[in-house]
């Protein structure tokens, strides 16, 4: 079993920053991609961000150049800096990982969110 947690939500004014941080544990052979979704209400979820085990990243156009995904893969933690925050941002935040159980068992997993409110 695995397990996502997440950290760092909160609520910011427009143009603030916050640090989104998500530690995986469990019986895990190895981390593969992992990334952030966010879930507006009403809104599907949708990818943020997601780095590759050996760091490469993509992002949602709508915030490029404004957040930043990065890992520490001897900790088993994924990252995601925000800045410059816009009310538009405002979302549940999940954690999403790729996980080789073994190497040859494959699965994802969801952490439980964390909510981001942005607002004056």
């Amino acid at each position: 079993q695995v397990q996502l947690m997440e950290s760092g939500g909160g609520l910011v004014q427009p143009g603030g920053s916050l640090r989104l941080s998500c530690a995986a544990s469990g019986s895990i052979f190895s981390l593969n991609v992992m990334g952030w979704y966010r879930q507006a209400p009403g809104k599907e979820r949708e990818l943020v961000a997601g780095i590759t085990s050996d760091g490469v990243t993509n992002y949602a156009d709508s915030v490029k150049g404004r957040f930043t995904i990065f890992r520490d893969n001897a900790k088993k933690m994924v990252y995601l800096q925000m800045n410059y925050l816009t009310p538009e941002d405002t979302a549940v935040y999940y954690c999403n990982a790729d996980v080789n159980l073994n190497p040859s068992v494959r699965s994802g997993y969801w952490g439980q969110g964390t909510q981001v409110t942005v607002s004056p």
